[in-house]
């Protein structure tokens, strides 16, 4: 019976393993947060060698007019200028969100990047250079993240009349914010999984992209993933079991009886022996 279950688990738990590892390495990178960055140039944690007039991240969704970008220098000075919106482009790999709808969660594809330009005033050195974005998208998810990149290229110096920016979030977005975390029930975003890294430059055709694809319900999935779970704990409790003692049996045979050992003889009466002797 131990073989049997062990088998039987060992089978669960491969099925399992399976499922969840299809899961996640199928399709685009998945994640929960609806208007997330899709790409960026320069990308994350790339390198760049020549000076740019401006970075540029691409979202799945239009950045609200009221979102905050900085850039900051390896010495820690701001070196960003007022950002602008930029004409969307075809993404070369769509991006996968979960949406919630009719209370399941749906992932959906995006195939267009929505890209906000942020202009560098100048490039003080060389080393760690680093780009926050903070947004509310469409569907009141806020959006929050940041891009690092090394810069190996030549200095230049800053224009006439610089002075580095120290704006602050908008009022607008402070309100955004303070709505997503204040409402009940808020669902939490997740991080994307690990995917094809995003390409180091942009699409420079822009144009219409489709769509939204709708694709599997998570369900589809999730449920039997937690059914082979749950059978793998319970034939693991089975294995474990042990017998608490000797089962049953007939009782061994005891000593056969045997004839009984013969007992003393008794000897012939004396006194009669005499009398027949002396007659």
């Amino acid at each position: 019976m131990d073989r049997v279950a062990s088998r039987l688990l060992a089978g669960a738990v491969l099925g399992l393993a399976a499922l969840l590892l299809s899961v996640v390495a199928g399709g685009a990178r998945p994640a929960f947060a609806h208007g997330r960055l899709a790409v960026s140039t320069p990308a994350d944690g790339g390198r760049l060698a020549e000076p740019l007039e401006a970075v540029s991240l691409a979202f799945t969704e239009k950045p609200a007019p009221f979102a905050y970008f900085t850039v900051t220098a390896p010495n820690g000075d701001r070196v960003d200028r007022p950002w602008s919106h930029a004409e969307p482009f075809r993404l070369d790999e769509p991006v996968r969100e979960y949406q919630l709808i009719n209370g399941s969660w749906q992932p959906q594809l995006f195939h267009a990047g929505f890209p906000a330009k942020v202009p560098v005033g100048y490039w003080p050195g060389q080393g760690r250079y680093v780009v926050r974005y903070h947004t509310v998208a469409s569907d009141g998810e806020e959006v929050k993240g940041e891009v690092r990149f090394t810069y190996t290229g030549p200095t230049t110096p800053a224009p006439p009349g610089w002075r580095a920016p120290a704006d602050r979030p908008s009022p607008e977005l402070a309100a955004a914010v303070g709505r997503v975390r204040g409402a009940p029930g808020q669902a939490p975003t997740a991080p994307a999984s690990a995917g094809p890294a995003p390409p180091s430059t942009a699409a420079s055709a822009a144009g219409s992209a489709p769509g939204p694809e709708a694709g599997t319900d998570v369900s589809a999935w999730v449920f039997p993933a937690l059914l082979l779970l749950g059978a793998a704990v319970l034939l693991a409790g089975v294995a474990r079991r042990r017998p608490s003692g000797t089962p049953p049996g007939p009782a061994p045979p005891g000593p056969q009886a045997g004839p009984a050992p013969p007992g003393p003889q008794r000897p012939a009466d004396a006194g009669t022996s005499s009398s027949r002797t002396s007659q």
